[in-house]
């Protein structure tokens, strides 16, 4: 064993920056291992200025990101671990959550409209109402995806119809849209001092003006929407480098993987073999699997979105996904709203207390129904109450809820793709409840197989980061990746039981 004040020698490490939508996180891991050496988290604070309006501000974004980069950077200090072995940083975020900014003082011109935001429901209404027949579908065989409040284009498309400033920053040049991605490249690697204006395929592909055939923004969508391309960042491979840090103590490193959330999770889950599938439990709940080479439109709504795209000469990568917008947003519902949770934690001990709902049913529709339903004017129910029911029925009804959606999806999926999914590999923050993880498994009558190692999402922006030519530290091959164990949850109960 080395003395306490020699450095500890790892090889190369790689890190990634995790931009969700309750939090930010930077985590730091071994390329060589994909062990997870430190990490540090920052809340992110959302608010609700109307009723449906979810925002945030894009400065508080970036101050967590470098808030998290620097503590972590202590941390590994204080291990003994050299930070100039960080050879690389990946970028992950939440997806379709919009920004514009203004290029000449760096200024966001708005607050950043959160992906679950329905204040575009009368935009998105417009929109399908001047397609042939009012069809939402109108745009998919471009895009993969339904006209909906959801998408980042609709959400522009809003800013510029009703903030003064956006507006004007449009006509006279100055503004610069992105989605979180953008937003933290740009400033991280210069802003307003030569920022690198990129997005990856993964984003792209969430705007509904990107076209997931030729890999690029397509004018007749810009068109349809009205929407300057002059604004839109330029589109890159999900894994090759963006440019360098321009500040902070990881000054100089490049910034050489970036993508969406889900795409990230799918990655690293290690789902490279086409009918792969994962579902990550996070605010939300997005269950994606991988169609290969060629994009497969959904017969039963689903949407068609680009996987990942693992170098400039590479092919992109396509899947079908299932959004569910409440999942672990119900637990912070129950905590902020009703009071009847402190912590996350208990939800799980209350909902085992009882063991049933006792015939208590929550659909946690607080942003409408996204797949397979999309409808936007649905709201949350809780039914089924009795004299008897009480919050721990609640609390069991909310991780059901969760459950029942998932598995809509997947019966989406398995008629979409004809192959049922024989187990699925789940990650997110909800994972860590084992009661829901059962619950899960007893639901879709399948095996739950949850990584030991729950942060997939920053492992997957690490690898894409790693794996970058120029970088060229990380091996994508699953059998190098040893450090990586999971367990299984089986299904305990009579398919016939679950099914009813």
């Amino acid at each position: 064993m080395a003395a306490s004040s020699s450095r500890v020698m790892l090889g190369p490490l790689v890190a990634a920056i995790d931009q969700g939508t309750s939090s930010t996180r930077f985590l730091v891991f071994n390329a060589k291992t994909a062990e997870l050496l430190s990490h540090h988290q920052v809340e992110i604070n959302q608010s609700f200025p109307k009723e449906g309006w979810v925002e945030e501000d894009p400065k508080e974004i970036l101050q967590s990101v470098y808030e998290c980069m620097e503590r972590t950077c202590e941390k590994l200090t204080q291990l003994n671990i050299d930070i100039s072995n960080i050879k690389a940083i990946g970028v992950t975020n939440q997806r379709e959550t919009t920004l514009v900014w203004d290029k000449e003082t760096g200024e966001p011109l708005y607050n950043a409209i959160v992906w679950l935001d329905l204040r575009t429901q009368s935009t998105a209404e417009r929109l399908i109402n001047k397609t042939p027949g009012r069809n939402k579908n109108h745009l998919k065989h471009k895009t993969g995806l339904p006209i909906s409040t959801y998408f980042s284009a609709v959400k522009l498309r809003w800013l510029m119809d009703n903030v003064d400033e956006v507006a004007e920053a449009v006509l006279t040049h100055r503004a610069m849209f992105g989605t979180v991605d953008s937003w933290l490249i740009w400033c991280l690697t210069g802003g307003k001092s030569g920022g690198v204006h990129c997005t990856d395929v993964t984003n792209a592909s969430r705007t509904m003006l990107f076209n997931i055939h030729t890999l690029d923004w397509d004018p007749e969508l810009c068109k349809y929407f009205d929407i300057p391309m002059e604004i839109l960042p330029k589109v890159r491979s999900s894994s090759e480098i963006y440019g360098l840090m321009k500040s902070g103590s990881l000054s100089g490193i490049p910034i050489s993987g970036c993508l969406g959330d889900q795409s990230a999770a799918l990655v690293g889950q290690m789902c490279f073999q086409e009918g792969q599938a994962k579902n990550t439990y996070g605010t939300g709940c997005f269950l994606l699997r991988n169609t290969g080479a060629k994009p497969v439109m959904s017969d039963h709504g689903l949407l068609t979105t680009v996987a990942y795209k693992l170098g400039r000469d590479k092919p992109a990568c396509y899947a079908l996904e299932g959004s569910v917008a409440i999942a672990g947003a119900v637990v912070r519902w129950l905590k902020d709203n009703l009071g009847i949770i402190q912590t996350s934690t208990e939800l799980e001990k209350l909902a085992a207390s009882v063991g049933t709902s006792y015939g208590c049913y929550f659909v946690p529709a607080f942003s409408g129904l996204y797949a397979p339903y999309w409808e936007p004017s649905a709201r949350g129910i809780i039914c089924g109450l009795t004299q008897f029911t009480n919050k721990s029925h609640l609390a069991f009804a909310a991780l059901e809820a969760v459950c029942f959606q998932t598995r809509e999806i997947l019966d989406a999926m398995n008629q979409d793709s004809g192959i049922p999914l024989t187990q699925l590999q789940v990650d997110g923050g909800m994972t860590s409840n084992r009661l829901l993880m059962q619950l899960q498994a007893d639901i879709l009558c399948i095996p739950v197989v949850k990584p030991s190692m729950p942060e997939t999402t920053a492992l997957g922006a690490a690898m894409a980061a790693g794996a970058a030519e120029g970088v060229s530290v990380w091996s994508l091959r699953p059998e190098d990746l040893s450090e990586v164990t999971s367990e299984k949850f089986e299904p305990q109960i009579n398919p016939e039981v679950s099914s009813s």
